[in-house]
């Protein structure tokens, strides 16, 4: 099995050199996280119960990471920085307050929140097509990471943030058309 440390201590200095205070904080020592932690549970009425141990949070340049990403293998946290590099750079291009706005409004909060969706469908976009380089293109095509990926849009860990299966599905089908024709350039 193939050692990712060092892609993976590259691609920190990557991020760093792009975005100079970059930092990752484990959510579990940060009271802001554990304040979000309950606020994301009450107004998803227990749709999102794992934002502390599970999901990766850019704020600012900082990315909180949840329970266990010091033994994540190096790989997956990869896949993670790539996605989250995209949440770093959309915070650049729409400054912080345009971000939070993107992210929190337009059109609802909860349960059609196009903004959000749009920003989480770049980064999840990168998702796809850093596991299919790092992992294989069967890997990023598989059922069980379709189902992954959907679920994040359509389900309370993002509050619903689109909840029309067909049209993320769709999306998926654009990536993976995407990933296919940069797989036949080469």
């Amino acid at each position: 099995m193939e050692d990712y440390r060092v892609p993976y201590e590259a691609l920190l200095d990557e991020i760093r050199n792009e975005f100079n205070d970059f930092k990752i904080v484990h959510k579990r020592t940060d009271r802001l996280s554990h304040r979000i932690d309950r606020l994301l549970c009450w107004v998803t009425l227990g749709g999102q119960r794992e934002y502390l141990t599970r999901y990766h949070t850019v704020l600012g340049n900082t990315l909180y990471v949840p329970d266990g990403w010091d033994s994540t293998p190096y790989l997956d946290r990869i896949i993670t920085l790539r996605h989250e590099r995209v949440h770093l750079r959309q915070r650049r291009r729409y400054g912080g307050i345009g971000m939070a706005f993107l992210y929190l409004i337009p059109f609802f909060p909860l349960g059609l929140a196009y903004g959000r969706a749009r920003i989480e469908w770049e980064a999840y976009a990168e998702t796809v097509l850093a596991t299919a380089e790092l992992k294989g293109v069967e890997t990023a095509r598989s059922a069980s990471m379709r189902e992954y990926v959907v679920r994040q849009f359509t389900s309370g860990a993002y509050g619903w943030m689109w909840p029309f299966r067909r049209q993320v599905d769709a999306w998926y089908d654009e990536v993976l058309a995407k990933l296919d024709r940069q797989v036949s350039r080469r």
